[in-house]
């Protein structure tokens, strides 16, 4: 496929601020499955741009401004192509192949952190949730996570969310609704309380079709380390495995180091008048 994507992040102040540095993750992760072809990074006010790439390999700009402003927009565009086919199966290592398995040395030096759960859970209701899902002492790897990932999806009803944070997992379970990045919290810390090594990711969903949620706006997933085939992806909104219909823009151990634009400005506390966030996704066959 190939995918053109459009997203605008626009601030407006009831009066001009003087805006701090803006932390900036918009550039596409590339990889064997997505081929960044072209990307450029607009933003409003004239500000300076330096680009870095953080410990988790995203793309990360850095945007200085000077004076003030009753305005901040961020606007970037990105064409990709996606060589991904739906149904591919990963290939696992075979002793990767049935769980419980352990990670070899060097692969656990680097997922160690990813396979640490981040939320509180003093009565491993979690553990306890996930753990039914586990049908014997030894299963086969792939299917107990997109049975995992079933149940995620199957747990919450979907909302449309662009702003509140994320909820814990166990909120998630309670509340019985979810947006895409909770979704794929709770996929990732149930996954991680089984020993996986897990992370977060940001992005934007290329749906042909149009219909599915995260179509129009930002999308949430997660990626599990799996020995043979590297990080895979499970999208627990959809109920789906392999990234051939995701596009990858940032990557970490918690959802809120994913965040695709964030910064401070110098006012008052209630300056912003209003955030716009808009996002456009064409895909081509």
């Amino acid at each position: 496929m190939r995918v053109w994507i459009s997203h605008r992040t626009s601030y407006f102040y009831h009066q001009p601020v003087a805006l701090g540095l803006h932390r900036l993750m918009l550039r596409p992760r590339e990889d064997r499955e997505h081929r960044l072809l072209a990307f450029t990074l607009d933003i409003t006010p004239d500000c300076r741009v330096a680009w870095a790439t953080d410990v988790y390999g995203n793309a990360v700009a850095t945007a200085a401004f000077e004076g003030e402003t009753p305005v901040l927009v961020v606007e970037s565009r990105a064409e990709l192509k996606l060589v991904g086919a739906p149904g591919d199966v990963p290939q696992l290592d075979p002793f990767a192949q049935t769980y419980p398995f352990a990670y070899s040395g060097p692969d656990w030096t680097v997922a160690d952190p990813f396979a640490l759960p981040v939320y509180f859970d003093p009565q491993a209701r979690l553990a306890a949730w996930v753990g039914a899902i586990v049908m014997g002492p030894a299963v086969p790897t792939l299917a107990l996570l997109q049975d995992i990932n079933t149940a995620v999806q199957r747990s919450a009803r979907y909302e449309v969310r662009a702003q509140g944070g994320t909820q814990g997992p166990l909120d998630t379970l309670d509340r019985g609704i979810a947006s895409c990045r909770d979704f794929a919290v709770l996929f990732a810390e149930a996954v991680r309380t089984l020993g996986f090594a897990a992370r977060l990711v940001s992005g934007y969903l290329a749906n042909p079709g149009g219909s599915a949620p995260g179509t129009a706006s930002t999308h949430a997933w997660v990626e599990v380390f799996l020995p043979g085939a590297g990080w895979v992806a499970f999208d627990p909104t959809h109920g789906t495995m392999g990234g051939h219909n995701l596009v990858g823009v940032a990557a970490g151990r918690t959802m809120e180091e994913t965040t695709p634009v964030s910064g401070t400005y110098a006012g008052r506390s209630d300056a912003l008048r209003q955030m716009l966030v808009e996002v456009e996704v064409e895909v081509t066959a």
